[in-house]
């Protein structure tokens, strides 16, 4: 189930607008779904803007939704910025406490810690301040990482997971942090531990970005069938 939260406009060459769903509908949709459908697990996507962000976070607490993986998109494949910088803070002090799990890249990292995440071991630095934050885990993504093997961490308060994989020279890498939540979150909700939800997932996103149809001229979609 989706709750919506905002329309864009946009292609694989970037966004050229949102429109932002007012905070009293996103209400309404949460407190639909809680009245019928409860999920058995939820993540959070583009929230927009500040206020959007503390309805998500008021509800899920109200509701005593869990487990939830908090994906702080904030930036777009494109480079588009899809966040406000105040709905930032609500997100590092009103979700991050309710978070399972946190999903950043390094961009988004940075902008959540203040800190400079470049290479692997500023990335692990910057999950133990996540951690600090309030966020039960931390999946730091490395696809930004200049190497040609990406590492990502899983980071926990029992120690570091690292995952590594060859890169995949590709222009089809649109969406790959909203698919890897989303996979890691019907993994939870299918019961399996946190660990194997996020092995799992980045095994489809993977296959998902090596079986790209190549759609559009710019950053086309993975292939969700993969």
């Amino acid at each position: 189930m989706s709750a919506l939260t905002a329309l864009t406009a946009q292609n694989t060459l970037g966004v050229r607008g949102v429109h932002v769903v007012p905070p009293a509908f996103l209400r309404q949709q949460l407190e639909a779904l809680a009245a019928d459908m409860p999920p058995d697990a939820l993540k959070t996507g583009m929230l927009a803007d500040a206020d959007l962000a503390t309805t998500a976070a008021d509800c899920i607490r109200s509701f005593g939704w869990t487990p939830l993986v908090v994906d702080p998109v904030m930036i777009a494949t494109s480079g588009d910025r899809l966040l406000s910088v105040d709905a930032e803070r609500v997100i590092r002090d009103r979700l991050l406490p309710l978070a399972t799990l946190v999903t950043p890249n390094l961009d988004e990292a940075a902008l959540l810690t203040g800190l400079e995440v470049r290479d692997v071991a500023q990335m692990e630095r910057a999950a133990v301040v996540l951690l600090d934050s309030g966020a039960a885990a931390v999946l730091l993504k490395g696809g930004h990482l200049a190497d040609e093997t990406i590492v990502d961490l899983l980071v926990t308060p029992d120690g570091t997971r690292r995952f590594s994989h060859p890169r995949i020279r590709t222009t089809s890498t649109h969406g790959t942090g909203c698919t890897l939540s989303a996979a890691i979150t019907a993994g939870l909700a299918q019961g399996q531990g946190l660990e194997r939800a996020v092995e799992l997932a980045l095994d489809f996103v993977v296959k998902a970005i090596a079986s790209a149809p190549g759609f559009g001229a710019g950053h086309g979609p993975v292939n969700h069938l993969a």
